[in-house]
């Protein structure tokens, strides 16, 4: 990042300024309305002596004539040049009225009119004549000036858009008369991590309680969790539930182009807070400027090393005991820096993890009150087929089921509707109009028949579900689906070898069917998974003899899909593809022989797939008991 030396430079004005233009402007005003105009303010009104009008007209001055009756008035015209003109009124003579109509009538000289001339006001000639056009020319040089000042903003990076907030947080704040509109109630599944923050809440509700006995509130909750847990909804309903202004900012807002820009943003979201106190101060994704920090041979000038160093010393700068508490969120807490989670600074650690079954039922009724759902719904069920699944995803699931229920013009959320969506979510819509020949809709079924039937036949799998042939959206020409049947946190040594023969059962069904010549790449998913699996036996679970409890892998950013790295010399990494390779392969000879086994019971099974296309597990287990 290039460092600007010079914050405080102002860019190069106009070589003239603003103020020079206008008055050009007002100069070509006036030689306009002097040159190019006649000027209507020499057309003056002016009232004469009826004696004086009498002598007008005998000596031929009077050139035009109008009788306004209503006023009993004479308006004339009198003079020859068209620039010097005058405009006068008189009142009629009694007496010598109808005579004197009667003689300007006659006159050949003076055009007697009907219409009395009018003359435009002098206040509306002065604002047509010269304050419209300046204000005219005011406008269009504004105009203009703005418009080149977003050109130049745009060519300097926003550096002039920007200049009036320099240093300022740009937080959002939520005060306490609009609220955040989320409670603890709104939230689900996360009953732990609640419990741990209604402690802050007593703590804003009742600071005496606390204060008398010595202790102090943690100046900063950081909670840590997968994408979609609902961290951010938790910290919203800390600030609903203890009524107290809430500011809320995320991470990547402190890093800014210019250095130092980014530690006066945190200057400011502090001093905003202390002055709001008490109130919640919300930073999401914290990581993006609390790493660690590691020079590198930049010498450590670094804007956003500059910006963690200035939340330290705000956080040990102000005091907890005004009820300013800190909430962070990141899902990537391991590259934080230490400085940043040590007592002091972050005291409490909250982990907002996956929610379990109970938690999966009480987070599909929260986001099912938003619709109308139509009972009964076995939520239950649906818990357990969304194992693995975080709070943001259920919710989508709600939402794609009250979609689905729209197209379908119904008005009310079924129970089909949200086994459907739960369907789309993990394996994407279903492709009505996708082309498969019959052959490989053939081989689709024995695949998938073949996945079922391995589970169903070991003691140790989960049972079958459903298993359709319908392709989906995600490149699945088909799926078999497997529910456990409570909550499962652990896997066993026998249940993992269960899963990963069930994943080589569709490709044995087609080496048995159709020969090894013909299989197809309908598996490489379940290679995958099955691979996946193997070595984290060896690696990372100790399941073997050869290595016993010896950790031979890492695993970094667990929140965000758990990248492994190998922590072992060539010759060991050798030896656990190895490994690797001959689990697989006796899981692979174990499915075989099943099938082989139960060959009657494959094709029948399959059969009965192609012509429905979809089977649930009920239907399978029967099929296969009969």
């Amino acid at each position: 990042m290039q460092e600007i030396k010079d914050t405080d430079a102002k860019p190069t004005p106009p070589k003239k300024p603003l103020i020079f233009y206008y008055i050009i402007a007002m100069i070509v005003v006036m030689l306009l309305n002097a040159l190019l105009f006649p000027s209507v303010l020499e057309r003056q009104v002016t009232e004469v002596p009826y004696n004086e009008f009498l002598d007008m007209v005998d000596e031929g001055q009077v050139t035009e004539v109008a009788l306004s009756e209503a006023d009993e008035q004479l308006v004339f015209i009198a003079g020859e040049d068209e620039n010097s003109l005058r405009i006068y009124k008189t009142g009629i003579w009694p007496d010598d009225g109808q005579r004197l109509l009667q003689q300007l009538r006659s006159d050949p000289n003076i055009d007697f009119s009907a219409e009395i001339p009018t003359q435009a006001n002098p206040l509306l000639s002065f604002i047509v004549s010269w304050v419209f056009p300046i204000f005219f020319f005011l406008i269009i040089g504004e105009l203009l000036s703005r418009f080149m000042m977003k050109r130049m903003n745009k060519q300097m990076g926003g550096g002039f858009g920007n200049a009036m907030t320099f240093g300022k947080s740009g937080a959002k704040i939520y005060v306490e008369e609009s609220a955040t509109g989320v409670t603890f109630a709104d939230v689900a599944g996360q009953e732990e991590a609640k419990e741990s923050l209604k402690e802050v809440v007593d703590f804003l509700h009742e600071p005496g309680k606390y204060a008398d006995i010595g202790a102090r509130l943690p100046k900063g909750v950081l909670l840590v969790g997968p994408p979609g847990t609902g961290k951010t909804l938790l910290a919203k309903a800390v600030a609903g539930e203890a009524h107290v202004p809430f500011f809320s900012i995320s991470g990547s807002e402190f890093v800014e182009m210019f250095v130092g820009m980014g530690a006066a943003k945190v200057r400011d979201l502090f001093k905003q807070a202390n002055e709001k106190a008490p109130c919640i101060v919300f930073i999401d994704e914290i990581d993006a400027i609390g790493k660690k920090r590691d020079t590198g041979g930049l010498g450590g000038n670094d804007e956003r090393e500059q910006t963690l160093n200035q939340l330290l010393a705000e956080m040990d700068g102000f005091d907890s005991g005004k009820g300013v508490v800190l909430l962070a969120a990141t899902n990537r807490p391991e590259s934080l820096d230490p400085a940043l989670l040590r007592p002091g600074r972050f005291d409490r650690r909250v982990p907002v993890e996956l929610p379990d079954l109970n938690g999966r039922k009480a987070i599909f009724r929260v986001h099912a009150r938003k619709v109308h759902i139509q009972e009964p719904v076995d939520w239950d069920m649906l818990a357990r087929a969304t194992a693995g699944a975080s709070g943001a995803e259920l919710a989508n699931i709600v939402n794609e089921a009250a979609l689905r229920a729209v197209r379908l013009g119904r008005q009310q959320v079924t129970q089909a509707d949200l086994e459907e969506s739960v369907e789309t979510v993990i394996a994407g819509a279903q492709r009505k109009n996708a082309m498969i020949s019959a052959e490989e809709k053939k081989i689709v079924a024995y695949h998938e028949i073949g996945h079922a039937l391995v589970a169903a036949l070991q003691s140790h799998s989960a049972p079958v579900t459903k298993i359709t042939i319908i392709p989906r959206t995600s490149g699945a020409l088909g799926y078999t689906m497997q529910v456990d049947e409570g909550n499962k946190s652990l896997m066993s040594r026998a249940e993992i070898l269960a899963r990963i023969a069930t994943l080589t059962g569709g490709r044995s069904a087609e080496e048995l069917i159709f020969g090894k010549d013909n299989m197809t790449t309908g598996a490489s998913n379940d290679i995958e998974q099955a691979t996946k699996l193997a070595r984290a036996m060896i690696t990372r679970y100790g399941m073997t003899d050869e290595f016993d409890m010896m950790a031979l892998e890492t695993v970094q950013n667990q929140y965000l899909g758990g990248d492994a790295s190998l922590t072992c010399g060539a010759q060991t990494a050798a030896r656990i593809d190895e490994m690797v390779s001959q689990t697989i392969r006796q899981a692979h000879e174990k499915a075989y022989n099943l099938l082989k086994d139960h060959e009657d019971q494959l094709r029948r099974l399959s059969d009965y797939l192609l012509e429905r296309e979809t089977i649930t597990g009920e239907e399978f287990m029967k099929l296969l008991q009969a």
